[in-house]
C-alpha cells in the first residue's frame, strides 16, 4: 500500500516547508492509475497535486518542461490556457519518492478556472465551432514549436519497446495467438507510418487525450482552459484527431467507456474535420494516417501500457476488448479514402 498523503507532504516540504499543509483531499476520477489532489494550506490558499507512477520519471519530467515552455509561449487568445505549474529556482518543480519498488513522482499545479464544459453530444453548430477553434490551436502550437524543448519520446521508439516486451515475455500480453496479433499491428504500423510519409510531418505539442472532463470552454466554444497532462507528446497533430472524433461522436461522452475505430467514420466527425481544415489545412497521407494513430493509440496506450496507466477494471477490460475488437478492427472499418474525397484534398 501507497501513503499517497504521506509523498505529498514530502513533496511541498522539498519545495517550501515554511507554509504549512492543513488537508490533503483526493480528487482523482479514479479511471487511471495517476491521483489528483487538492492541498490546502493554514491560510486557505490551495494548490493541485498530481501524483503518477505511470511511465518514466524522466518523460514525465521532460514533458512538463516543454509544457511549461509552451504555456509561456502561446499567444492571444491561448495565452492563459494551460495550467501552469509551480516553478522553483525558475524551473518546473518535480519530486521523485523512491522506497522497495515504489517508484512515484509530483508535480504541483496553480488552479485551472474551469468556465463552462462541453455538452456530451454536441450540436452541429458545437461541432463547427470546435473544428475551427481547435485548427487554431494547432496553429498556434505549429508557430512555436522551434522554440520549444527538445523531446526523446518518438512513436517508433514507442512501438520499437513493446516488441522488445513481447520477446521477453510474450505472456504477459495473452497467449501465442494474441502474442502474435499484436506483432503484426506492430511491424504494420512501423510499416504503414513510413508508407505515410509520417517522419516528414510537422512535430507540434499535442495532449491526445481530449476527454471533455479535461477542458472547459466560453460561449462562442473558444477553448478556455486545459489541464491533464497524461498523454502529452511532441509528435505529429493528428495524434489528437481519434478523441477529436469520440468528442463530436453521436453518441457524446460516457461514463462507462470503450475505444472503437467507428467514431472516425461518422458524418460527424467529417464535419468537424471539414471546418478544421478551412482553418488549418490537411494533406492526403496526414489522413491515411489517422489509420495508424489509432494503431497506435491502442498498441501504446492500451496494450502496453494499459495495466500501469488504468485503474483495474478499465485495464482488463480495454485489454480484452483490444485483442477481440479494436485490432481487427483497424483495416477493415477504417477509410481514409472517404475522408480524402469528403474534404476535396489532392492525393
Amino acid at each position: 500500500m501507497i501513503n499517497y498523503p504521506d509523498i505529498i507532504n514530502a513533496a511541498w516540504k522539498g519545495y517550501d516547508p515554511s507554509r504549512m499543509i492543513q488537508t490533503i483531499e483526493d480528487i482523482s476520477p479514479m479511471v487511471s492509475t495517476n491521483r489528483v489532489y487538492k492541498v490546502t494550506f493554514t491560510d486557505e490558499d490551495f494548490i493541485i497535486a498530481k501524483l503518477s507512477t505511470f511511465g518514466k520519471y524522466e518523460h514525465f519530467k521532460e514533458d512538463h518542461r516543454i509544457i511549461h515552455s509552451l504555456s509561456n509561449n502561446l499567444l492571444y487568445p491561448f495565452e492563459n490556457l494551460l495550467a501552469k505549474s509551480l516553478l522553483k529556482n525558475n524551473r518546473v518543480y518535480t519530486y521523485r519518492h523512491r522506497k522497495g519498488k515504489i517508484d512515484a513522482w509530483v508535480i504541483f499545479y496553480n488552479p485551472s478556472r474551469v468556465m463552462q464544459r462541453m455538452p456530451r453530444r454536441l450540436q452541429e453548430g458545437h461541432i463547427r465551432n470546435f473544428g475551427r477553434q481547435i485548427g487554431k490551436f494547432h496553429l498556434a502550437c505549429s508557430r512555436i514549436r522551434n522554440v520549444l524543448p527538445k523531446s526523446g519520446k518518438t512513436l517508433r521508439t514507442d512501438i520499437n519497446t513493446l516488441l522488445e516486451q513481447l520477446d521477453a515475455n510474450e505472456k504477459k500480453f495473452g497467449n501465442k495467438a494474441q502474442g502474435e496479433l499484436i506483432r503484426h499491428h506492430c511491424e504494420l504500423f512501423l510499416k504503414n507510418r513510413l508508407k505515410c510519409s509520417a517522419g516528414s510531418f510537422e512535430i507540434i505539442p499535442v495532449f491526445i487525450d481530449w476527454n471533455i472532463g479535461n477542458f472547459s470552454v466560453i460561449d462562442n466554444f473558444e477553448l478556455f482552459s486545459r489541464w491533464d497532462y497524461d498523454w502529452f507528446r511532441m509528435s505529429s497533430r493528428m495524434l489528437d484527431f481519434y478523441f477529436f472524433s469520440r468528442v463530436v461522436s453521436d453518441a457524446g461522452d460516457r461514463t462507462v467507456f470503450s475505444y472503437l475505430i467507428d467514431t472516425m467514420m461518422e458524418d460527424r466527425f467529417l464535419l468537424f474535420l471539414s471546418e478544421y481544415h478551412k482553418i488549418n489545412p490537411f494533406i492526403a497521407d496526414e489522413i491515411r494516417f489517422l489509420r495508424e494513430v489509432y494503431r497506435f493509440f491502442i498498441l501504446n496506450y492500451v496494450i502496453k501500457n494499459g495495466n500501469y496507466f488504468f485503474s483495474e477494471q478499465y485495464a482488463k477490460k480495454l485489454h480484452a476488448e483490444a485483442l477481440d475488437i479494436y485490432l481487427p478492427s483497424v483495416d477493415s472499418k477504417f477509410d481514409p479514402e472517404k475522408i480524402i474525397d469528403h474534404l476535396g484534398i489532392r492525393s
